[in-house]
């Protein structure tokens, strides 16, 4: 299983429904508290968390370029969910199996 920095969003607090779908899949989650008020906070708590555990970390540019550069059709990049959240049963199922196929690799 996969070992997972995830960080919440602004207003939101750890222990929400991804993370949470996430762990209940077995997967070891790292979810942080951050400071809503304090950006530079913020980033101090992510990136310690980062230095202490050290998860596979995907900026999704990152993804696109190399899909880009791969041969690879674009619809390998799955966009899914109805918004921001990503907390209805679609964006769940499919960040679930994403996580699952990355660590079977």
């Amino acid at each position: 299983m996969a070992r997972i920095l995830f960080l919440h969003g602004w207003h939101s607090v750890p222990g929400g429904v991804k993370p949470t779908h996430l762990k209940d899949h077995g997967h070891s989650v790292l979810n942080p508290s951050l400071n809503d008020d304090d950006f530079d906070a913020t980033v101090r708590t992510a990136q310690a968390e980062y230095d202490q555990h050290q998860p596979d970390v995907i900026p999704f540019s990152d993804s696109e370029e190399l899909v880009a550069q791969s041969g690879l059709p674009p619809e390998t990049l799955i966009e899914v969910g109805q918004d921001h959240r990503l907390a209805d049963p679609e964006p769940l199922r499919a960040m679930l199996k994403a996580c699952e196929r990355l660590t079977q690799s």
